[in-house]
């Protein structure tokens, strides 16, 4: 999996329950390609960069789950 392929999707018609099950699978995609990435016994600059991105996404991933599972509940 490319990084421009782990993705937001946002539908502003999206119901909360779509929206955090979309949230759910952009987090599992960007800890696969983490995951995948930290397997390497040493990454390029670039591969470094995309780590560095894809933590701080995955992240902001978390927190919005956490503030949808907050509203909702």
């Amino acid at each position: 999996m490319m990084a421009s392929e782990v993705g937001v999707t946002r539908t502003s018609a999206a119901s909360p329950q779509e929206e955090l099950e979309q949230l759910t699978s952009q987090h599992r995609q960007l800890d696969a390609r983490l995951r995948e990435l930290g397997k390497h016994l040493s990454l390029t600059r670039n591969e470094q960069l995309e780590y560095a991105r894809l933590k701080k996404e995955k992240l902001r991933t978390k927190d919005r789950i956490h503030r949808l599972q907050m509203t909702s509940s």
